[in-house]
């Protein structure tokens, strides 16, 4: 093969490289795509709508919520909030603060969990049988093929 022809497959190889380089998916900005989620969780509070609040925690027998007692698995962690927020006016506005998100990379570099801290503010004309209004919470997330999850809520 003529050292021509040869120069010429490499310079249409380091193109092609580039075109894909060029059209490739933009990167991931994850601790952005965790606000969001929080941001849609919040939304769905304000509007009265746990089913779509709960939609950012895994929906697994394993994600927990940790508060005055531990609640283990989403079906559980949606009935307490159903039973201790029966109401739009015992929901209120929800308005979440002083986010920090931390995002975890394992041995590989790949980020795959994140921890998320912050504080709670409940505005609200009716109380339930949880009479708390504000706290702190952490939270655990984990990256999944459905996008950023909560497994693990504390707050307090």
């Amino acid at each position: 093969m003529p050292v021509r022809f040869r120069r010429v497959i490499v310079l249409l190889m380091l193109l092609a490289g580039t075109l894909c380089a060029a059209h490739a998916a933009p990167p991931v900005d994850d601790a952005a795509a965790i606000r969001r989620v929080m941001a849609e969780q919040q939304a769905a509070w304000n509007r009265g709508d746990v089913v779509a609040f709960m939609q950012g925690y895994k929906d697994a027998p394993d994600t927990t919520f940790v508060g005055s007692s531990v609640r283990k698995g989403y079906r559980q962690i949606l009935a307490s909030y159903r039973e201790h927020y029966a109401t739009k006016a015992q929901m209120g506005t929800l308005t979440f603060s002083d986010l920090d998100v931390r995002l975890l990379p394992g041995a590989s570099g790949a980020v795959r969990y994140a921890v998320v801290t912050g504080r709670f503010h409940l505005h609200r004309s009716a109380h339930g049988s949880v009479a708390q209004d504000d706290g702190v919470y952490s939270l655990l997330w984990e990256k999944t093929p459905d996008g950023w999850k909560i497994i693990l809520d504390h707050s307090s």
